[in-house]
């Protein structure tokens, strides 16, 4: 009897079929590991290690564990997925096609010659990749709460999980991503990866929508001749996005002004001017709210000065809370001359 290769580890990995064929080595114990479910069909290492028998043999079986699955060509097992590949005076394997975890395990391949027992072991392990099987959903919170993300996942040999940061690229290790008094800059999206080496990794992204209120970032006072367009630009930051406005007592009556436009958009305000005249120049508050709070800001129209004219400015009183309006007095006057 000719022993090859002897105590020989053989990796298979599977996609479609996922079949491994049992061929021992007499008188030794090897190691079978496949891939169940991977993703294709790398390398199947198995014709160098089979029983090269060159006596007589009288008797021959395969066992797994207790279960006998061949005694010779007779079928013992049940299982359809199991079949005979060889059975002759040099080579007797077994073949196992949609290979399952349940067929993880130890088998025996036995056999008589000249009255003495022969045996040899093989060990099959089914490797699994890894998968998520739980993950959070996608979350809203509001700044300064705690965020606490999972991401459950299973596989053979037990997979790594690590969280990923997509806009910084930090790496948090584990199954648990905790974020204490989250800041509005960590609002975006978490990358679960799990991996175990025997598939491409499982990825999975969760996104974090951070809230806080309005945030007035851009505001400028802006020079206007009689005549011409001029624009005040108001803009702020907000989750939800905010909604703009501008009250109706600091427009000075200039509400019904065809030649005045209010255009909002996402995340700023523009008051149009496509007429200016005297009654135009002076103070306007832009206004920036959504469900957790408000801002506002104040922005000038000034009319822009020649060597020889300015514009006075003065206050008028408006019935509302007190609310003063600024508004340009029509009268211009000389400079003074150096």
């Amino acid at each position: 009897m000719q022993i090859t290769r002897p105590d020989q580890c053989i990796f298979v990995k599977f996609r479609k079929h996922r079949n491994v064929s049992l061929t021992p080595s007499a008188s030794a114990s090897s190691k079978l590991e496949l891939a169940n479910g991977a993703a294709h069909l790398f390398f199947l290492v198995l014709s160098s290690h089979r029983c090269r028998i060159d006596e007589e043999v009288t008797h021959k079986a395969w066992l797994n564990r207790s279960n006998i699955l061949f005694t010779g060509t007779d079928k013992w097992s049940l299982d359809k997925r199991v079949t005979l590949v060889n059975s002759n005076n040099s080579d007797f394997s077994i073949h196992i096609s949609k290979v399952q975890v349940t067929d993880e395990g130890p088998y025996t391949c036995t056999f008589q010659a000249y009255n003495k027992p022969r045996i040899t072991h093989v060990y099959l392990i089914v490797q699994v990749p890894a998968r998520i099987v739980n993950i959070s959903k996608d979350v809203s919170v509001n700044e300064g709460e705690n965020v606490n993300l999972f991401c459950l996942a299973v596989g053979r040999p037990e997979p790594t999980v690590t969280w990923k940061d997509q806009k910084y690229g930090l790496v948090s290790d584990g199954e648990f991503l905790d974020i204490t008094e989250i800041k509005r800059q960590q609002g975006e999206d978490y990358e679960c990866i799990t991996n175990n080496g025997v598939a491409p990794p499982d990825k999975r992204k969760v996104k974090v929508t951070v809230n806080y209120p309005p945030m007035i970032t851009d505001v400028k006072n802006m020079p206007a001749q009689l005549g011409k367009t001029a624009i005040l630009r108001c803009e702020a930051m907000a989750v939800p996005t905010a909604s703009f406005e501008v009250e109706e007592s600091l427009l000075c009556g200039l509400k019904n002004d065809n030649t005045l436009r209010i255009k909002n958009e996402k995340t700023r305000s523009l008051l149009l001017f496509t007429n200016v005249t005297d009654k135009h120049f002076g103070n306007y508050t832009c206004f920036a709210s959504n469900r957790l709070g408000a801002s506002n800001a104040s922005m000038l129209l000034f009319r822009k000065l020649s060597h020889t004219h300015g514009v006075r400015m003065c206050a008028l009183p408006f019935p509302r809370s007190g609310t003063v309006c600024v508004r340009a007095c029509s009268r211009a006057h000389t400079q003074p001359r150096a």
